[in-house]
């Protein structure tokens, strides 16, 4: 038993345990030692705890609302009495008693955050006003022997996701109002609006439908019921102020959708509301993008909005937080409408979720609301959005065709590894003699096998569910395989490098290949550049004082988490979300020739990137590139070249790596800093080791 003590409180870690984890790039099962107390550690680390505490203005707009609610109820000669549900680090509640509570009930489900909060409420002297209860606060008791001695007359709560309510916010509320709180009490927030808005988007669109694709003069077209699929009903969350207006046309206004008033009983039963407009342009009604504001104060004076930054005068003004994005929805059907047409947009909502709808005008009590949707076409379970926008990428599509093309002879026999891949039916239509698809699952190799009838091409293909160490040459026909494909894209891959399963595959396949068999790709390049970002630095920032109160012991405690070995390295993000500045010139810093078999003795490599641009380095981005042929390489990082300013474009369908330094440097920018690195890949473990060390001269 390890015990770690922090500002005189005590925290205790336990036992250790064997778990099996799936390698995600040996796709192996690994049994690996690890304490009880992992997933805490790995929830802590990839939190947004500090994302939250770095959030200024909601902070701000918190602490304005609490002080307003504390007044409202003094004014009416009552003690002030507080329930803080959700209450993290304790921020909320410490706000609470500095603007005048008598005593606040603070609610934390998370035991090792309900630990960290009662060390920060000791630390800041507040353990004789506030009381932190480790429970759900639908287990919370009220009474003499109960968690609470009364029934409190002020809710601070923190219970929302992007969604608004998937965190289970309405049925928490529900509870609260109906076990824990006095008829007449105040709530922080006071009131939420949710606002939505019609787009026609080809961009957005591309992650929720499979387009046509044009293949050698052929048009290969996706399954019928793939497009009359409702598609996957959670929902699209997103910085969509990193979403240019340009790439979407509103068809309507912002319009105001329902408002929830927390100070009175809530209801968390299914409910839906509309709101009608007419059409400001004519186009396809595809997609909703939609967000939320808090009114801290019943007037409304006091709001904490999480429109995107487009929305604002000055976009610059508009408060970055990841904890809370914006959503989209994706219409379940594509419609046509026209300018100056009467529109009536509906949502509704169970006690976890949104979905939305396009209804015929002044006929909501007709029209029975729809139910909430779900994939009936398979696809949308098989392709996530990201790879939807993949499949979908016309100038990705057409580099694998072109080098498919290149390496495609009329006695070609093909197998293709990727996980849902389109690549077999490419070979097919582009002449190759045979071509066999290896698929991970039931679900994907049914997807394939509906775009094959769709086209007029069923069993022109052969999918292969089957594991890849129980393949055999009677599976492809006795046929030694003269072209081995894969994009390669796995569905089990989190960090970039893990694509590299790939090569174990190839490595495994050898005694299957013709000697001269061609690999697409011959090769994967791990690329890096070291970077300075927007703001995604906050999110592993250590926070130290919060609106003046020591949350230090939540910094220690999510740093003992980083420490543990898989949370020091890097992590997967998508950056084109995340703006920021490359300070080095970007390097290819290991390259895997799959040419060739996957060696048994480690490849290590180092070397050194001089910062040539001023500013403040938080990490390091890393991504792989594919070289399909010697002269085409598709990239799954940078998508262009880095501008003078080192602004970055990157790709929108896979997530990068990052690797965050423990604290960032700062870089004058005139070649005498540099960052050196290595990089060490082990084979037999399928992991990539790295390091980075910041140096001046």
């Amino acid at each position: 038993m390890k015990s770690l003590s922090n500002s005189g409180c005590s925290i205790m870690y336990t036992m250790k345990t064997f778990y099996g984890r799936a390698n995600p790039t040996t796709g192996a099962l690994d049994w690996v030692e690890e304490s009880e107390e992992y997933d805490y550690h790995q929830e802590i680390a990839r939190s947004c705890y500090a994302d939250m505490l770095h959030d200024h203005d909601r902070n701000k707009k918190y602490y304005e609302g609490i002080r307003a609610a504390v007044t409202r109820v003094k004014a009416r000669g009552e003690k002030v009495i507080v329930l803080d549900i959700g209450t993290g680090t304790g921020l909320l509640s410490m706000m609470a008693v500095t603007a005048g509570a008598d005593f606040c009930y603070a609610v934390e489900v998370f035991k090792p955050m309900a630990e960290a909060a009662q060390c920060i409420v000791e630390k800041n002297g507040f353990s004789d006003k506030i009381k932190i209860i480790n429970k759900h606060s639908t287990d919370v008791t009220v009474g003499p022997d109960g968690d609470m001695q009364v029934k409190a007359n002020v809710l601070i709560t923190e219970l929302f996701d992007t969604e608004l309510i998937g965190e289970g916010a309405l049925p928490s509320y529900e509870h609260a109002h109906q076990n824990l709180m006095q008829d007449r009490c105040e709530a922080v927030p006071h009131r939420a609006t949710v606002y939505a808005q019609l787009v026609e988007s080809e961009l957005l669109w591309s992650w929720a439908q499979l387009q046509p694709v044009e293949v050698e003069g052929a048009r290969l077209v996706p399954p019928p019921a793939v497009g009359r699929c409702a598609g996957a009903h959670a929902v699209c969350d997103i910085q969509l102020s990193q979403v240019s207006p340009a790439s979407f046309t509103p068809l309507g206004p912002v319009c105001t959708m329902f408002t929830v008033d927390f100070s009175k009983p809530v209801s968390s039963a299914f409910q839906a509301h509309s709101s009608q407009f007419v059409a400001q342009s004519s186009g396809r009604a595809q997609v909703v993008l939609s967000w939320w504001d808090l009114d801290m104060d019943p007037s409304g004076s006091i709001v904490c909005t999480m429109a995107p930054s487009w929305t604002y005068q000055e976009p610059k003004m508009a408060p970055w937080r990841d904890h809370w994005m914006q959503s989209v929805y994706f219409l379940p059907v594509e419609s046509q409408v026209t300018e100056g047409e009467e529109l009536s947009l509906m949502v509704c909502h169970d006690d976890y979720s949104l979905w939305y709808s396009l209804q015929p005008p002044h006929q909501e009590d007709i029209c029975a609301p729809p139910s909430r949707p779900c994939c009936t076409c398979q696809a949308h379970l098989v392709w996530t959005r990201p790879r939807f926008g993949e499949l979908n990428d016309r100038r990705r599509t057409e580099s694998y065709i072109s080098a498919l093309r290149s390496v495609l002879r009329e006695d070609s026999v093909c197998l293709s590894v990727s996980d849902g891949s389109l690549l077999p039916v490419f070979a097919h239509m582009l002449g190759a003699k045979k071509v066999f698809g290896l698929e991970n699952s039931q679900m994907s190799k049914q997807v394939i096998d509906e775009v094959l009838e769709a086209n007029s091409m069923k069993g022109r293909v052969e999918l292969l569910e089957i594991r890849l160490e129980q393949l055999t040459s009677n599976d492809v026909g006795g046929e030694q395989i003269s072209v081995l494909m894969g994009e390669p894209y796995f569905s089990t891959s989190l960090l970039p490098w893990h694509s590299l399963f790939f090569w174990y595959c190839r490595t495994a396949l050898a005694g299957l290949l013709r000697p001269n068999a061609s690999i697409l790709p011959r090769a994967a390049s791990l690329h890096m550049v070291a970077v300075e970002f927007q703001d995604l630095w906050r999110i592993r920032a250590p926070c130290g004082t919060c609106e003046g109160f020591d949350v230090t012991p939540m910094d220690e405690m999510v740093q003992r988490s980083l420490d543990f070995h898989e949370s020091r390295e890097a992590e997967p993000h998508p950056l084109w979300e995340y703006p920021c500045r490359a300070l080095t010139q970007s390097t290819a810093a290991m390259t895997f020739d799959f040419t060739q078999c996957l060696p048994q003795q480690p490849i290590s490599t180092q070397g050194s990137l001089s910062f040539i641009r001023e500013g403040r380095c938080h990490g390091v981005a890393l991504w792989m590139e594919y070289h399909l042929t010697d002269d085409i390489t598709v990239s799954a990082g940078l998508t262009g070249p880095i501008n003078e300013q080192g602004d970055c474009e990157w790709s929108r369908h896979r997530k990068q790596g990052v690797y965050f330094f423990g604290s960032p440097w700062e870089i004058s920018g005139d070649g005498r800093a540099a960052v050196s690195y290595s990089f060490t890949f082990e084979p037999s473990l399928g992991d990539i080791r790295m390091d980075f060390t910041v140096t001046s001269q």
